[in-house]
């Protein structure tokens, strides 16, 4: 279970401060992702690398229902957004289109950007700064959803 980079966010961050609606109006996600986080971290499209970690407090991902928010990380590269609550429709969003988003009441607390971070998430566990944390744990169904590249994929394989 290799390690990724956490980058870390506060509570009630909404989909426009990970993307801004402007971009909304460009061709495609990859032509979006480098705008992704720009009013708080304009520089995370560069230092984000495949299998890194957003972190975030609670009710993240708030706001507006846009699938773009969850989408442009994906497109990133990261593994997974770890937070202590996430709001409905982004949690739904996320799942839809492949984002692991995992719940750990925890970890968000006691980890900041730049620390390095496992999860299995078939455990339920996350590991940082030599601490163990109790996560969601995801039912066989939902991985599998997850490994396929989220329910859309899914259910387009099973139809195949």
């Amino acid at each position: 279970m290799p390690g990724g980079t956490v980058f870390k966010f506060h509570d009630d961050l909404d989909t426009d401060q990970i993307i801004a609606s402007q971009y909304l109006l460009l061709p495609n996600i990859d032509e979006m992702k480098v705008h992704t986080f720009e009013s708080l971290d304009p520089d995370f499209p560069g230092k984000v690398k495949e299998g890194d970690y957003v972190v975030g407090g609670e009710n993240f991902g708030c706001g507006s229902s846009r699938e773009q928010a969850p989408s442009v990380l994906k497109a990133l590269g990261v593994k997974a957004v770890i937070a202590k609550s996430f709001a409905r429709i982004f949690y739904r969003n996320s799942i839809n289109i492949g984002l692991p988003v995992i719940v750990c009441k925890e970890l968000p607390d006691e980890v900041k950007t730049g620390d390095t971070m496992e999860l299995s998430m078939s455990e339920g566990v996350a590991r940082a700064n030599g601490k163990e944390y109790a996560c969601t744990r995801l039912p066989e169904y939902m991985q599998n959803i997850l490994n396929q590249g989220g329910l859309i994929a899914s259910l387009n394989k099973e139809e195949a």
